[in-house]
């Protein structure tokens, strides 16, 4: 049998670490994607005895700064020439964030994390993508866009540089120009064997004492109702270890699941041709 090799970005904790067990558990490589080496390599040893394998792998990136993305992807492919998955998970989304921040490179920081980030991996990675029998690419976005209808990408102002930030908006703006690459990346895949789909990732439970600290008390009682009837990060991470290593969907591309693996309809926006062009044309025009 020959060995599969998975790349999970945010892999320390939540959807990403569950994720990291589950396909570790099939046998599968899994190499663990996390910025902090401390919290990275405690969730390692974790992963590695729970699921019981010792095919577990940290490597350090930060999805917000492109020299770390390079940097990671330099060391990857030194070492493997091939890559069968590749699973988009770490993202950012600090509700108690007020101000706009920029990365070291001088990106608002949500939309290089969230956006610019995962694009530029998928980019550097892709030969070693065409190189497996049936390379796949996971895309994040969220359920919580259903609730913004009319949101577009602002191709003149992503950054929010000269309209008022919301982190909020920040963050589902991105995540809808993901549904958008997902789109792009699905017709640049074919012909060469890599499918590219995107997950709806709806509430997850969390600690909101500790993730949510510095909001006022309602705020924090809201979430705490928002996330009541959430599914848990393992459930939802058999979603994500279903759609790259299933057979069943390995022909699948293009597509949009929600919480139960079943296609859902994309915006209506996202699958505008022109809409496409315009935000990949910005994208693209990130990175250096």
């Amino acid at each position: 049998m020959d060995e599969k090799i998975y790349i999970i970005t945010g892999a320390n904790s939540g959807i990403g670490k569950a994720a990291a067990i589950q396909i570790a558990q099939q046998g599968w490589r899994v190499i663990m994607a996390c910025r902090n080496l401390q919290r990275g390599e405690k969730a390692r040893r974790e992963v590695q005895e729970i699921s019981g394998s010792d095919k577990v792998e940290l490597m350090i990136v930060d999805m917000a700064l492109q020299a770390s993305i390079r940097e990671f992807s330099a060391v990857f492919l030194a070492k493997y020439n091939r890559l069968d998955g590749l699973i988009q998970n770490a993202a950012i989304f600090d509700i108690t964030q007020k101000q706009r921040v920029e990365t070291g490179e001088g990106i608002e920081r949500v939309w290089a994390t969230n956006h610019i980030g995962p694009v530029l991996l998928t980019e550097l990675l892709w030969e070693a993508l065409k190189n497996s029998a049936q390379g796949r690419v996971i895309t994040i976005a969220s359920k919580g866009l259903l609730a913004k209808p009319f949101l577009k990408v602002d191709i003149h102002d992503p950054e929010f540089k000269s309209r008022p930030f919301s982190v909020q908006n920040a963050y589902y703006q991105s995540k809808l120009a993901q549904i958008i690459y997902t789109l792009w990346l699905a017709e640049k895949g074919k012909g060469e064997n890599i499918t590219a789909n995107c997950i709806r990732v709806p509430a997850i439970p969390v600690d909101v004492e500790q993730k949510y600290a510095g909001v006022p008390e309602f705020m924090k009682k809201l979430y705490a109702l928002k996330t009541k009837s959430a599914i848990s990060a393992e459930q939802m991470a058999e979603i994500y270890t279903y759609l790259v290593t299933a057979k069943e969907v390995e022909n699948m591309t293009g597509m949009y699941f929600d919480e139960k693996a079943k296609p859902v309809k994309l915006p209506r926006y996202a699958q505008q041709a022109q809409e496409i062009e315009k935000v990949m044309r910005l994208t693209m025009g990130y990175i250096k």
